[in-house]
């Protein structure tokens, strides 16, 4: 406009009431039919990536997650600068929605399960707590049922079910997978959850006594007693569940399955791991180290 408008008016008092400064405009102006600056071709360079990483993400990754992204690929770039490139091609994460359990149903007679975690999911190493919760997903077919495991340390899903029922054996399922990836050695580990009725079952302790698994509940009603696996539903709802449709019990099953194998655990950066996934965490805790410094 300013430069359109400079025969008739006077390029001082345009810029003023544009809100633009003078060098501004005429730097602006020097460059247009010329070559792009070393800075706009930095920013072209930036967007490109910011747009790929954004895009392999599913959609989901905000800015801190893309600085990783970003500097892992050799990138020397501010978070500032990340979160400005995004806002200007509307690209924008996606927030976990607050947790509201709705599977836990209280067993009418529990044996008597302390809580050893008190709310300290992450004890300095991998199996020393592992924590464990249902939840469920809506299908076309009706509900379908999904628990668990994971290690309070990494992050990592280590084992999981699906079932049409609330039954017991969806949990020992999970718990048996689960020691089973970690070949076996789990002798002491904290397995942490609700006081729904299967984690108080006697079927489940039973299992656990073999497994050499030591049991652990919050108290009733207080969601925040078994926070972390919260987190995780909140996490598959928010990023995966909640943006697709599943007309049938195999399809949530081969995706959600798929969205934990080879994203969540393989891929998805944790801020609380240094921005890396649960896997790299587990085989190169220098690197993860380095990063949280």
């Amino acid at each position: 406009m300013i430069d359109i408008e400079k025969a008739n008016f006077a390029i001082g008092r345009m810029c003023d009431l544009l809100g633009v400064s003078r060098s501004g405009f005429y730097k602006w102006a020097a460059r247009q039919g010329g070559d792009p600056s070393e800075r706009e071709r930095r920013t072209e360079q930036l967007r490109v990536k910011i747009r790929r990483f954004h895009a392999e993400s599913g959609g989901v990754n905000g800015a801190p997650r893309i600085l990783a992204d970003l500097r892992e690929d050799g990138e020397v770039v501010s978070r500032k600068t990340v979160a400005k490139i995004m806002r200007a091609e509307h690209l924008a994460g996606v927030s976990p929605r607050a947790f509201v359990p709705v599977t836990t149903i209280p067993d009418q007679a529990p044996h008597n399960i302390p809580d050893l975690v008190r709310r300290d999911f992450d004890q300095g190493a991998v199996n020393k707590v592992w924590t464990s919760d249902i939840t469920y997903l809506g299908t076309g077919e009706g509900w379908l049922y999904l628990c668990a495991v994971r290690d309070g340390h990494s992050r990592r899903v280590l084992g999981y079910a699906f079932s049409e029922s609330l039954h017991t054996d969806v949990v020992e399922t999970a718990l048996r997978r689960a020691v089973i990836f970690r070949d076996g050695d789990t002798s002491g580990v904290i397995f942490h959850a609700d006081r729904g009725c299967q984690y108080t079952s006697m079927q489940l302790a039973l299992a656990a006594e073999k497994l050499k698994v030591r049991l652990s509940v919050g108290r009733t009603g207080v969601c925040w007693d078994n926070a972390q696996i919260e987190s995780f539903w909140s996490t598959l709802k928010t990023e995966y569940y909640d943006r697709h449709v599943f007309d049938t019990h195999a399809e949530a099953i081969h995706g959600v399955t798929d969205w934990i194998e080879t994203f969540y655990n393989r891929r998805r950066r944790h801020s609380a791991l240094g921005y890396v996934s649960p896997v790299t965490f587990e085989n190169h805790p220098a690197t993860a180290a380095q990063n949280a410094a």
